[in-house]
């Protein structure tokens, strides 16, 4: 059986070898196929409308022809095409549901670098594709395409407003004006810097930028939420209150404080989502987070009332729990974090943004309100070449988990998870300080080589 097309965050590979014109002419065509039936025909019909659908990128140099080719395959297969030209992940996303189209194409890799680039596909209402839609699509690649002629093709046009009905949305969004307080971005080179710079300047903040000069080539280069030592620099050299760094297509945000110290998805949530419960906003008092958020997020969440639910790992489980019970902040880590009231996806200059409002709007330094949370030590070792699907079966690995988990008790956890892609097992353990969480980590990782080699 050939490998899925589709990994866990869309396709993905290098550019013109990997993630061919070829492939993104025919996953449009095919994706034509089967999301855009969407309206019925008599809808249409009535409407003269055919099915519509927003394509986007980051500025990466192969964007430009893998952008072409999804255009020209959507439009051949009938369906019109906006082209929004760079944006931001969750802009396209919004505007999807903004204007009501029928699905849409972000061509972005996220936080790799350069070479690489990917396609993401949005449903209507700008919602990520489950797996069984992903498999439909997929099976149509080599099944029979649509092929309308003469007025039945699909118009390729310039979508002209993208950008600013994006601006107007997330200032729409902020519960408090950022004036008074100095921001440094880091745009990672990427998708943010069109737009983040101008709308923290809109809401008030004084804002120096670095990593905004994209050339194709550079995106994420040195820079942006992996790199994240050019910030703290920055916010030092300038005497900035606060730094807000996003990857290449920003849907991530991660932030340091005036001091340079870093500030992680699992914090950026515990400062939202407290003051959003202070706000009547947390909806049930409820944050959603993933199996590896940090033991000190539970432990705030905690004390200031608020429940935390955790998802496997990945920001589409995170989502999935938030819309089945209308849940409405949850995230990664890493930084995606999600605030359902105003997207559908994760959004790192409206997390950003909403970060520095809660500064404004308590009057306290990012230090002081994240001392809310402490993070815990942790330790990730992957064990290679093991059978990782008894990782979970195996009765003396399990009676040494259990032996670590009540050395560790309430100050520390563990993890252990199975590569969905490959025979590895990764050991994540947490304690009150670095050496004991090693030590622990280490030791179970010997346990999964003897018991579990291959």
């Amino acid at each position: 059986m050939p490998p899925r097309l589709f990994g866990t965050d869309g396709v993905r590979g290098l550019a013109n070898a990997d993630l061919t014109a070829d492939l993104a002419l025919s996953l449009a065509q095919a994706t034509a196929v089967v999301l855009g039936q969407g309206r019925s025909a008599a809808a249409r019909a009535a409407t003269g409308r055919r099915p519509v659908a927003v394509v986007a990128r980051d500025p990466r140099i192969s964007g430009e022809f893998i952008t072409a080719a999804v255009a020209a395959g959507l439009a051949s297969s009938g369906v019109d095409v906006l082209d929004a030209g760079v944006i931001p992940t969750p802009a396209i996303a919004f505007l999807i549901a903004d204007i009501d189209a029928d699905f849409g194409f972000m061509v972005s890799a996220s936080h790799n670098p350069a070479p690489d680039n990917g396609i993401k596909i949005f449903a209507r209402g700008g919602t990520k594709l489950p797996d069984e839609v992903e498999d439909r699509i997929e099976a149509a690649m080599s099944g029979p395409k649509k092929a309308p002629t003469g007025k039945d093709v699909g118009r390729i046009r310039r979508f002209a407003d993208a950008e600013d009905r994006y601006v107007i949305h997330l200032l729409a969004s902020l519960p408090h004006r950022l004036d008074g307080l100095h921001v440094v971005l880091d745009c990672a080179n990427g998708a943010a810097a069109g737009v983040s710079p101008q709308v923290f300047t809109d809401a008030g903040a004084r804002v120096t930028v670095i990593g905004d000069d994209p050339d194709g080539l550079n995106i994420n280069d040195g820079v942006g939420s992996t790199h994240l030592d050019k910030l703290a620099e920055a916010v030092l050299l300038h005497g900035a209150d606060v730094g807000i760094a996003h990857d290449g297509d920003a849907d991530r945000c991660l932030a340091v404080d005036r001091d340079g110290k870093i500030v992680d998805g699992d914090q950026i949530m515990a400062i939202l989502a407290i003051g959003m419960n202070e706000r009547g906003a947390l909806r049930d008092n409820t944050l959603v987070a993933t199996v590896m958020s940090n033991l000190g997020l539970l432990v705030a969440m905690k004390q200031n009332g608020i429940r935390v639910l955790q998802t496997s790992v990945g920001d589409r489980y995170v989502l999935e729990e938030m819309n089945a019970h209308n849940y409405s902040l949850g995230g990664e880590q890493s930084g995606h974090v999600i605030m359902s009231d105003f997207g559908t996806t994760g959004d790192g200059i409206l997390t950003g943004l909403h970060l520095v409002a809660e500064m404004a709007w308590r009057g306290k330094t990012l230090a002081e309100l994240a001392s809310v949370m402490t993070v815990y030590p942790q330790i990730m070792v992957n064990v290679k070449n093991v059978d990782h699907h008894a990782v979970h079966t195996d009765e003396v690995l399990a009676e040494a988990v259990r032996t670590a988990e009540a050395e560790l008790g309430d100050t520390g956890r563990v993890l252990l998870r199975k590569s969905g892609t490959e025979p590895l097992v990764r050991v994540m353990v947490e304690a009150a300080d670095q050496v004991t969480a090693d030590r622990i980590a280490h030791s179970l990782a010997d346990v999964v080589r003897e018991r579990l080699s291959l």
